[in-house]
């Protein structure tokens, strides 16, 4: 351990950690990171999803949840769980209009009780979606806790890619396993014709995964349905899953397994 780090330690009783990140916001990283925890359950496997964005959480609503948590016998949060994901989230604890104007060192606290002082039962993966940016959040994650990976998301623009790029860099440096990169909002499918359209770069994500080595785990269309999905607390894997955009993120969730060694059955 190195002087003046906190020692790394495995989130109780879960068996493989992952951590999505994009290190910018808007690019669909929520829904995607839902959408994995998702197939990994339809899998067979025993999934939960953790959301670390203190300030603006997205799984209670891409679930469509609500409530606060029960606490267990040893005073630990009990989850939420949904079309057979377990969830956490700050979104729980704090009415969803109430604004959290917080300073760093409470964020930590709250940041510590939703990694630490979860009763997530066992669990085979557990995906942690993580916050824009590359800031406290994400060096209280790579540094406190054992993670067995992570995934960059990203739109294929250059905009979104510079972001990118800095959270791939903030991996390597905390020498966190980079298992890939997925393409977010790859084509535009119009919902009458179903004609595909590259509204943005169409090969963006590609080139930087070639340029740093990294692996092409898939790409997610810009689809009405998916937002639609997300909208309404019923993500596509869950609501269409014989769908084609559904079986994009059940390839995406495989790839990450065979990564991670999470193995063909829990």
């Amino acid at each position: 351990m190195q002087r003046g780090l906190p020692e790394k330690r495995k989130i109780r009783n879960v068996k493989k950690v992952i951590a999505v990140s994009s290190a910018k916001g808007g690019v669909g990283k929520s829904t995607i990171a839902v959408n994995l925890a998702l197939a990994f359950a339809q899998k067979g496997f025993r999934s939960g999803i953790l959301d670390t964005d203190i300030y603006g959480p997205s799984v209670p609503a891409l679930l469509g949840l609500s409530g606060e948590p029960r606490l267990s016998e040893s005073n630990l949060l009990l989850p939420l769980s949904r079309y057979g994901v377990k969830s956490m989230s700050m979104g729980y604890l704090v009415d969803d209009s109430s604004p959290i104007v917080w300073r760093g060192l409470m964020v930590m606290k709250a940041l510590q009780q939703l990694l630490h002082e979860v009763d997530w039962g066992v669990l085979d993966i557990l995906v942690l979606d993580l916050p824009p940016g590359t800031g406290d959040t994400q060096l209280t994650l790579t540094q406190q806790v054992i993670l067995d990976g992570a995934v960059i998301v990203s739109t294929p623009q250059d905009i979104a890619l510079r972001d990118a790029v800095k959270g791939i860099n903030m991996f390597k440096k905390t020498s966190i396993p980079i298992l890939g990169m997925i393409q977010n909002m790859s084509t535009f499918i119009c919902p009458e014709c179903s004609h595909e359209t590259h509204i943005f770069s169409s090969d963006g994500v590609v080139r930087a995964c070639a340029k740093h080595s990294i692996s092409m785990l898939g790409e997610i269309p810009l689809h009405k349905s998916i937002c639609d999905d997300a909208d309404r607390g019923f993500p596509t894997v869950a609501a269409e899953p014989d769908s084609e955009r559904a079986r994009r993120f059940i390839s995406i969730a495989e790839k990450i397994a065979a990564h991670i060694s999470l193995g063909n059955s829990p």
